[in-house]
Formats: C-alpha cells, structure tokens, sequence
C-alpha cells in the first residue's frame, strides 16, 4: 500500500511531496528548509531513497541536493537541465525503483521550462499519481516566462502538449500532485490561485474544466499569454542558485541589535523590517522601517521587493515570529538577517525619540474625505490583472513592488492607498511614509470601495454578462 504525504509552503504557494510504501520513499521537489521533510519521513519510519526535481525552480531555492546529500538518496533531475553538480540525469520513461511494487516513472512534460519532468507513482504496473510539477496546475497551469523571453510561446504550446499528454496516456481517476498553483506566482495569472483552496485533484477533473485541456491550442496560447502578470524580480536569482548547487540552509538565531544599532542600520540606508501586524505597525513604529507582517506573503514580497543582498534586520514581538521569518526568507535565498531585536518599538528607538504612526481607514472614510472635498490622492497597489478588472476612478496606479522606485509618480497630497484586502497596502504605506509622505492605509476588502459609493471605472471585459 502506498502513501503520499503533502508538505505545504504557503507563503510561496507551493507543495512538496513524500510518497513511498512501507519501508521506502522518494521525496519530490523539496523544499529548501528540509528538516521538514526528515522529520515526516522519521515519522513514518521510512527511508528517502530518491529526491526527484520536476525542473530547475525559478520561484524557491531547492533542499533536493542537501537532502540527497544527508540521505544518500538518489538525487534526480531532468536530464536537460543544466547543472553544476554530480545527479541522476533522468530522461523520458526512465523508471526509479521506491518499495515494493512501487516505482517512479519520468514523463518529459516541457513548457513551464524546456526540461520540465513529471513523474508518475505506479504501483504493481498502475499508475497512482501524478506529481506534475508546473506542468499541469489545478485548474492551470504554470507560467511558461520564467525562462528566455524568446521562448515563451514555444513553452505555451508546449504546456498545451504535455498537458494532453497527461490526460491521454493516465486514467481518470490518477491524482494530479503539482508543485505550484496554490498563490503561486509561478502559475499562470489567467487562473489566480489556481484554485489554491482545492487540496485534491485527478486527470478526470482537470479534463472536465482546465482550460489547458477544453481549448484548443491558438485559443489557449492567446489567453495565457494575454494574462500573464508581472515576474517577481528575485526569480532572477532562484534559476542560478538551484543550477549552481543551494547551500545548506543556516537557521541558528541571528545576533541581536539594540536600539543604537537599528539606528545605524536605518541610517546606512540598510533595510529593517518590522514583522508586527499591520494594526500594531500603523498605531506606532520606527521611523524608516518597512512593514512586512509575518503572517501575510512575507518571503514573496520581502524578496521583491529588497534590493537583492541589502542587510536586512528583523524587529518582532517575539523570538518565535523572527526563527518564523527566518525559516522564510532562506526559502528565496535571503539568508542570514544581519541582525535581529524582539519587543516593541519602545525598545527599538533611542533615548528623546517617539514612535511615529500613520492612519488606517475602510474605503467609506475614503469616499467621505472626497466628499468633502480634501486633498485626496488614491494609489492603487495591487497587480495590473487585478486592476483590469475596475479600479476607483481617478486613482493612481502602483503594483506595490514597484512603489519604492517610483515615488516620484505619487501626486503631492494625502495619499490613501489600497489593495485588494490591506496587506500590500500596509506595505506600501510602510515605504511612503519612510519616505515623509502624508498617508492613509486602506484596511478594507475592494469590494466594499462599491458599496460606499466610489466611482468605479469597469472595463467592458470585465462587467457582467446581461
């Protein structure tokens, strides 16, 4: 009898898998942070004998190779990517022995990337499931950018291909296992989430209802690249790190900083980040620190965000919430914050300064100051498909990874910005008043901007259908 473990990475919308029998496992593209992954198999009393990368990530750095290392598994990768280390080089219908009964079969799945590999978990000759990678999403599939610019097309079409593949070659009921999809920015915009609330799916499924599969080939390739959104910047740096070889990851405590020291990092332009929530951050914080909340997308947006390699100091209320972002940021490669402190603002200023702090509101206080006539500015943070869907009119539009380097664009006045729900802008408002401007977080679902009677201006592809 077989079995498949899921290990979630929600901050980067991922999954990782162990699947095995009773005495063995193999792991399928793990996480960097693989003590996760030990611990589960130490739970289940089994062996790792294989590691399996379905492609050289572009959204995480990868645990395969350590993992293999601290195991003696067999490390497995695509037999056309291009690394700097000693793997198995797996092609097309290659088959890994697990357990008993059970193998691992390779399936060459191009599109996400050029040497994309699914694998496909048999028992006793059947297959069970199929671990897909970015290959074919719940609901998706994964984003086919990531890789050349002149490739894209080449790997949409290829996305079309091996996802036909997949449903042609296994049965209905074969479980579909992918790595990405559930927030991923590695799925393809055209389907956000990827229907990340869905915790189980199976080729007869995604046969009834992914456009990969229901669309012919022109009509898919034209939406998908119509819809695909922005690329986070630190991708740039995922592709090297985990085809040069990850090092091991470091979690041990970074050092502390007391106030002095936040006050000389602040001031060598480094970036200190306070983890608290976005309540606490606005009712009072250091001055020229960025608000990330350990609960929201920290490692997504940090990583975006940060000019890469900048130090980074951490400030929360706790030790627990600075080893929770640790554990994060080494997922992307931000290793080792340069320092650490724990507490309340109150700890982390020196002596004769104050906290400073910055208004939050709901988009009906927003509609009353228009009302009344003040100076207004709205910024609009949240991601270009997101906005193509209606926006308030007027505003002003920013995805918020592009707000610190284009403040000059934000007209002069109060400016009240928003997002989607209010994590990203509490971000935002963090870095407009690091830079000393007036602002407002909007802590408010968009849908409400309707109901306190913004105008809205909805594009016709976007109304409902009469």
């Amino acid at each position: 009898m077989f079995f498949v473990e899921v290990l979630e990475t929600e901050g980067l919308g991922n999954r990782s898998y162990l699947a095995g029998g009773s005495r063995a496992a193999v792991v399928v593209d793990p996480p960097r942070d693989i003590d996760r992954v030990i611990g589960e198999a130490a739970r289940r009393e089994v062996r790792i004998v294989a590691v399996a990368e379905t492609h050289v990530h572009n959204d995480y750095v990868s645990g395969g190779l350590e993992l293999a290392r601290l195991t003696g598994a067999r490390y497995l990768v695509p037999t056309g990517a291009e690394v700097a280390y000693t793997r198995v080089a797996v092609a097309d219908g290659d088959v890994e022995p697990v357990d008993d009964n059970l193998v691992l079969r390779a399936v060459a799945t191009p599109g996400h990337t050029p040497h994309h590999m699914s694998y496909v978990l048999e028992e006793s000759g059947r297959a069970v499931a199929a671990f897909t990678g970015g290959s074919l999403l719940i609901g998706g599939v994964g984003r086919p950018d990531l890789v050349e610019p002149r490739l894209t097309e080449r790997l949409a079409r290829a996305q079309h291909a091996s996802a036909h593949r997949l449903a042609a070659d296994l049965d209905d009921e074969v479980a579909v296992l992918p790595t990405h999809g559930f927030g991923s920015f590695c799925s393809s915009s055209r389907v956000p989430g990827s229907r990340a609330g869905d915790a189980h799916t199976t080729i007869g499924a995604e046969k009834a209802s992914n456009p990969v599969l229901v669309q012919d080939v022109d009509t898919f390739v034209a939406e998908l690249l119509a819809g695909l959104d922005d690329v986070p910047a630190y991708y740039a740096h995922m592709g090297p790190a985990n085809a040069g070889g990850p090092a091991p990851v470091d979690l041990t405590a970074p050092r502390r900083a007391d106030a002095a020291e936040i006050a000389r990092r602040l001031a060598a332009g480094e970036w200190v980040v306070d983890l608290r929530s976005r309540v606490a951050f606005a009712a009072g914080h250091v001055a020229g620190t960025f608000n990330f909340e350990v609960d929201g997308q920290l490692a997504t947006h940090l990583a975006w965000m940060i000019p890469w390699g900048r130090p980074v100091t951490l400030l929360a209320e706790s030790a627990e919430d600075i080893a929770r972002a640790q554990r994060e940021l080494t997922r992307v490669g931000v290793d080792r914050p340069a320092a650490a402190a724990v507490g309340s603002p109150a700890d982390w200023i020196t002596g004769g300064s104050a906290p400073v702090s910055f208004p939050r509101a709901t988009f009906a206080a927003l509609a009353a100051a228009r009302e009344h006539g003040e100076g207004v500015v709205v910024l609009d943070v949240r991601r270009d498909g997101e906005r193509a869907g209606g926006w308030i009119a007027g505003s002003v539009h920013l995805p918020v990874h592009q707000v610190r380097h284009r403040l000059a664009e934000v007209p002069a006045g109060r400016v009240w910005v928003h997002c989607a729900g209010g994590m990203r802008a509490a971000i935002a408002a963090s870095v407009l008043d690091a830079a000393g401007r007036d602002v407002v977080a909007v802590d408010d679902g968009f849908a409400a901007a309707a109901e306190a009677g913004l105008p809205l201006v909805v594009p016709a592809h976007a109304r409902p259908a009469t």
